[in-house]
């Protein structure tokens, strides 16, 4: 049995990790870089399946902006709540 507090930080770790990776997604979409260069691509591995769904649904070339980080980082939060008050 996995204690309490254990799952606890593991469930808001993973969360916060969730969060800055998306953050570094927005400031590296503002400049020029290499896709493939070995930390920006694990950036993009970790975010893009948390990034598409919402890029599917939310095309961002009508509006001009591209919106998916942003319902991203409420869905995040509401499965992280969703989680611990499941959980707890």
């Amino acid at each position: 049995m996995i204690p309490t507090t254990l799952l606890y930080t593991i469930i808001k770790t993973a969360a916060q990790l969730a969060h800055i990776s998306l953050f570094i997604r927005i400031i590296l979409s503002w400049f020029p870089h290499n896709r493939y260069h070995p930390f920006i691509d694990v950036i993009y591995r970790v975010t893009d399946p948390i990034l598409l769904p919402f890029q599917r649904l939310i095309p961002g070339n009508r509006l001009g902006i591209d919106l998916s980080p942003l319902f991203a980082f409420i869905s995040i939060q509401v499965f992280e709540s969703f989680l611990l008050q499941l959980l707890f």
